[in-house]
């Protein structure tokens, strides 16, 4: 592992209690454990130098450049030209999209996808061979370092996060696509090969914008995350609990992110992401089920999920042929994938997730001595935990198992789930003791 990763301070501060060195999993372990990427597990991207020099942040956000980037070569490849359509129309649907309901009443149970028939598969040109020029790629690295710097200054919910959770779904996408070691989301100079792996991935694997969009929201999901739940902003009763009602901080980071990347300075960004009308629908519907998957805890969008779940991968025929169709499963495990991927650390090595438990607590407990919470998170964090494995994560593990689509991945995960709660059980009130400590450490030091 390359030593650029290693001992970087982070740009976003540091009002998070410190760990020791050897108890602290690096940005690359953390990434690299969520991640196919040779590249990423060697602590290389594309040979970048330059990152040495970086900041946590920047190195992140270079990192991301080069997974959008992938991706953006697999969209132009796709439909066989490098420039959009730049017309009127088009222009005008970009001024009007999003800007008449709230994100929240754009969601649809059903997403339709676009299908490609193996002729349109067998054209399509190398993605390795496109360049989407310096000019697309500036304007996607300046995009990610704006997206950065609206991520505040959260102990968990921060860029670093969102980077982590894009690493898992990136990793999970690449398992569907896996068809013989060649996918569009490796650094690989070989050949995309797209073909669906026996009809299983329901039409996601054949859309390199499907996989573009998930892979995006990932990035963009906790943007501007405020450090406490929707219920203490619809309490405190702020601008944004207003506006959106429900699922607030989700919506507001839909929102933010979507109405800078229409600005006219990322315009040739765009062109490379769609360049129709349909594409721009779909590329905006994507992004906003995908986000809202990650309310977990709104009951409403909670009850829908677990209904079409229990009818698209029933065991027995469904009446409502909609609802077993590839597009109402592909819908679904794209939701499960972004749950789980949002979750990641619970489903990984024992000390990345207690490295991020640790961070989540902190801004739980941050929260509640601000006077931001109620009740004190320390009382129920060790028995909260173990309900959260029982009744979530272990639950969520086995349905990406249940889907057939993930393939070893989701058995891993699955594995590290149920591993990390029988450690929890053992050590869990221990290290509640430790966390409330390293607090009182850091207040004393400030």
């Amino acid at each position: 592992m390359q030593t650029y990763w290693l001992n970087a301070k982070g740009a976003n501060g540091s009002n998070k209690p410190s760990k020791s060195k050897s108890d602290m999993p690096t940005v690359a372990e953390t990434l690299a454990d969520s991640s196919d990427s040779q590249s990423m597990k060697d602590g290389n991207i594309n040979g970048l130098d330059r990152v040495e020099t970086m900041t946590k942040i920047g190195r992140l956000v270079e990192w991301n450049v080069e997974v959008l980037t992938s991706l953006l070569q697999q969209i132009i490849a796709s439909r066989g030209k490098v420039d959009g359509a730049n017309n009127a129309s088009l222009r005008e649907s970009e001024a009007t999209i999003g800007t008449g309901d709230t994100v929240l009443q754009e969601f649809v149970p059903i997403i339709p996808l676009k299908r490609f028939d193996a002729g349109d598969l067998s054209k399509r040109q190398r993605a390795s061979s496109i360049d989407i020029g310096e000019e697309a790629k500036t304007q996607l690295r300046n995009y990610l370092t704006n997206v950065a710097s609206m991520y505040r200054d959260n102990p968990f919910h921060n860029f670093e996060h969102a980077s982590h959770v894009t690493a898992s779904v990136k990793k999970l996408l690449t398992r569907i696509v896996n068809v013989d070691d060649r996918n569009g989301l490796s650094t690989s100079v070989d050949d995309v090969n797209l073909v669906d792996m026996a009809g299983h991935s329901y039409g996601i694997t054949s859309d390199p914008l499907t996989q573009f969009s998930v892979v995006f929201s990932a990035i963009i999901h906790d943007l501007d995350h405020p450090g406490v739940p929707n219920t203490q902003l619809q309490k405190e009763n702020t601008r944004s609990a207003q506006i959106f009602k429900k699922s607030i901080a989700e919506q507001n980071s839909v929102e933010l992110a979507w109405g800078m990347l229409m600005g006219k300075e990322y315009e040739t960004l765009r062109s490379c992401i769609y360049h129709t009308e349909d594409d721009l629908s779909r590329f905006r519907q994507l992004v906003v089920n995908t986000v809202m998957a990650t309310d977990i805890v709104d009951r409403e969008l909670q009850a829908l999920r677990k209904a079409r779940w229990e009818n698209a991968f029933a065991d027995t025929p469904i009446h409502d042929a909609s609802l077993n169709s590839d597009d109402c499963k592909a819908t679904i495990v794209i939701e499960h994938l972004i749950q789980a991927s949002d979750v990641v650390h619970t489903m990984q090595h024992w000390h990345i997730y207690r490295t991020w438990n640790e961070k989540f607590f902190m801004e739980c407990y941050a929260a509640y001595k601000s006077g931001r919470a109620d009740s004190d998170p320390s009382k129920n964090w060790y028995k909260g935990e173990i309900g959260f494995f029982d009744f979530y994560v272990i639950p969520l593990a086995k349905k990406l198992e249940s889907c057939g689509v993930f393939g070893v991945s989701s058995l891993e995960y699955l594995s590290y789930a149920q591993s990390n709660r029988d450690e929890w059980v053992r050590e869990g009130e221990r290290m509640v003791e430790d966390y409330l400590a390293r607090y009182d450490e850091m207040i004393k030091e400030q």
